[in-house]
């Protein structure tokens, strides 16, 4: 390969900016950046809020983007989801050593989450 690619960042998009932002605040337990509402960093990597309707764009939510984020402990994660009051849209399911569930955000996202299975060899 002639070049080097590393993918560094992802855009969700959201209907209400600052709903999205409290949810993500919560659920990640970072703040987002205080120069770039709605820019969370997590190890390197920018998961980011974009607020379409700011820049008069027109889009369609549904499962077009599927962000996928690793936990290392996925029932304190279920509480978690649980008191957010954020639905569970593709219950736990093992896939390939891991386990693996979706949740819909406040925002119509659906967003996938695992863990490594703990009886997985």
């Amino acid at each position: 390969m002639e070049y080097s690619i590393r993918l560094n960042s992802l855009y969700i998009c959201v209907r209400d900016l600052e709903r999205a932002r409290r949810f993500y605040t919560e659920l990640l337990g970072i703040e987002d950046e205080p120069d770039r509402p709605g820019m969370f960093v997590l190890d390197g990597f920018r998961f980011m809020l974009y607020d379409y309707q700011a820049v008069g764009d027109t889009v369609v939510f549904g499962d077009n983007c599927l962000p996928s984020f690793l936990v290392d402990d996925l029932d304190t994660f279920e509480r978690k989801l649980a008191s957010l009051g954020a639905p569970i849209v593709f219950p736990r399911t093992r896939i390939l050593g891991s386990d693996v569930l979706e949740f819909r955000d406040p925002e119509g996202n659906d967003i996938e989450v695992y863990a490594k299975a703990k009886d997985a060899t």
